[in-house]
């Protein structure tokens, strides 16, 4: 935890409307560090990652990815916007796969992590198939390269939308509740390919999650959240096993208990 922060949040806030929804936060993300965000809908876990993803502006403080501003670039010597030509630079660095799939449905698997390899990182076809196939493999679907999305299941969707992230080669890879949208006997497979990923490959993962169990097996360092604000943080053994604060507490009974 030495290194230089991959990730830092300094300040930062969000508002949407009289809404606070990350209030004045402050967060430094290790390099190959795995942080399970955790807390109560509308917390501010997902809007963390929109930020992060360039989804959503922030309103006030500052956002560095490996050291450099993602919010804002420097222009005679003051910081001013970015623009989209340096968020479209920065972005390059994070993959993000979210709660619903957002495959094309007119495409095959094989095509929906090509398309962007030909289309944002220009590759050659041959290039593109070679990686899409490798990545398609990684998460266990080679054998479903020609299959449409509706010939899929969601866990299998899933998996290419994840397949399809990590073929651009990020160096951070954001989880927003992935299996949310998965019928129980579903969730398995993919949460499967999310711990392959965090054992074999030198990634960066924020994961917000309900899922605690699986936070609690594959995180190095769990926050959970109230109000747009980071109550408690720390190893998973502390956080689900003798949390500090009478919120955590209390969420994670509720929780644990369903």
């Amino acid at each position: 935890m030495n290194a230089s922060p991959i990730v830092s949040f300094q300040n930062v806030t969000k508002r949407f409307g009289l809404l606070t929804v990350l209030d004045c936060l402050s967060l430094d993300i290790a390099p190959g560090e795995k942080v399970a965000l955790i807390g109560p809908s509308g917390s501010g876990k997902s809007t963390l990652l929109r930020t992060l993803m360039t989804l959503e502006r922030i309103d006030d403080g500052s956002i560095k990815i490996c050291g450099e501003s993602l919010w804002h670039i420097e222009c005679r010597g003051r910081m001013v916007e970015a623009n989209e030509a340096h968020l479209r630079r920065m972005r390059a660095n994070i993959g993000m796969v979210f709660q619903q799939f957002n495959l094309f449905p007119h495409m095959t698997a094989l095509r929906n992590v090509t398309d962007p390899l030909l289309h944002v990182l220009h590759l050659s076809p041959p290039e593109a198939r070679v990686r899409a196939e490798e990545m398609l493999g990684l998460v266990g679907l080679q054998d479903k390269l020609e299959s449409y999305p509706s010939k899929l299941s969601g866990g299998q969707q899933q998996r290419v939308a994840i397949a399809r992230a990590m073929a651009m080669r990020p160096k951070i890879m954001l989880f927003d509740e992935v299996t949310s949208a998965l019928d129980p006997e579903l969730v398995g497979e993919v949460l499967g390919v999310m711990r392959t990923l965090a054992r074999e490959h030198d990634l960066t993962m924020l994961m917000v999650t309900h899922q605690m169990g699986f936070a609690k097996e594959i995180s190095d360092r769990v926050l959970f959240f109230e109000n747009g604000r980071i109550v408690e943080q720390g190893p998973p053994t502390v956080v689900f096993g003798n949390p500090k604060h009478e919120r955590t507490r209390a969420f994670l009974t509720a929780v644990l208990a369903t």
